[in-house]
């Protein structure tokens, strides 16, 4: 099905994400053996993007408090962010969208992913929820394993690790539960990336696989920690990302969605 008959490509990819989200809040609500009725449901759905309902909706008495610097860097990180959108990616030359798609792009998930749900997070462990960052400095992740695992994206990984890793495991084995999990990364993104723009199909897809792919190369090689670690995890992670936000998602979809919010003509 062509999504261009659906909307415009920013507005099919805004609503697919959005359900897709969504889906993942009410199953992680669910399995968590909903854990409360009151006011913290709809903060838990509505205003934290994490996906363990438990721990954001149980008391927990050990939630570090965020400190005035930690809050400062995440408001610094959100204005940043909006920086690159609203005041960068408009002195673009016209005769490059896709790099004024591509400085877009990092802006948004900088202001979003880095940004907001760190205030977020912030915010609800002032308040005494169990809220941790979902990003963790993936700058600084020493494996693909780790950067995948604990760096980047907790609340899709915490998810991926009890729906299908764990129950998948057993049966499969830890490296081919390990592919399951990124193939199913790779077509959720296929979902909200590839159907938007209508090509690229089979990119976001092969590039998880690369990954799983890269974890399972360090597990057998049992790298020791270093300069050549690091660098395979820049070459892995970054190496292939133009498969993930290929050229026709940053054209058909992203600079259109820039066009939309007035940043670009």
């Amino acid at each position: 099905m062509n999504a261009v008959l659906l909307g415009e490509g920013w507005q099919v990819m805004g609503g697919l994400a959005i359900g897709v989200y969504a889906l993942f809040k009410a199953v992680s609500w669910r399995i968590a053996g909903r854990p409360a009725a009151d006011w913290r449901k709809p903060a838990y759905l509505f205003a934290w993007p994490g996906m363990d309902a438990a721990q954001f909706a149980s008391p927990c008495a050990r939630v570090q408090q965020p400190s005035w610097n930690e809050w400062s860097f995440a408001v610094a990180k959100l204005g940043l962010g909006l920086g690159l959108v609203l005041w960068l990616a408009p002195v673009v030359p016209p005769s490059q969208p896709l790099l004024a798609g591509w400085v877009g792009m990092i802006g948004c998930v900088l202001a979003l992913h880095f940004g907001l749900f760190h205030v977020l997070s912030c915010l609800w462990r002032s308040l005494g929820r169990g809220a941790a960052p979902l990003m963790d400095w993936p700058i600084a992740a020493r494996s693909v394993a780790e950067f995948w695992g604990r760096r980047w994206n907790r609340a899709f990984r915490d998810l991926a690790h009890r729906l299908l890793f764990r129950p998948l495991e057993p049966a499969l084995g830890a490296r081919g539960a390990l592919f399951v999990g990124f193939l199913a990364s790779g077509l959720i993104h296929e979902l909200v990336i590839s159907l938007p723009a209508g090509a690229g199909y089979g990119g976001p897809t092969l590039y998880f696989l690369l990954q799983a792919l890269g974890i399972a190369v360090e597990r057998q090689r049992r790298w020791k920690e270093g300069p050549w670690r690091r660098a395979f995890t820049a070459l892995v992670v970054l190496g292939p990302v133009g498969l993930l936000f290929h050229q026709p998602f940053v054209l058909q979809v992203f600079v259109p969605l820039l066009q939309a919010l007035g940043v670009r003509p």
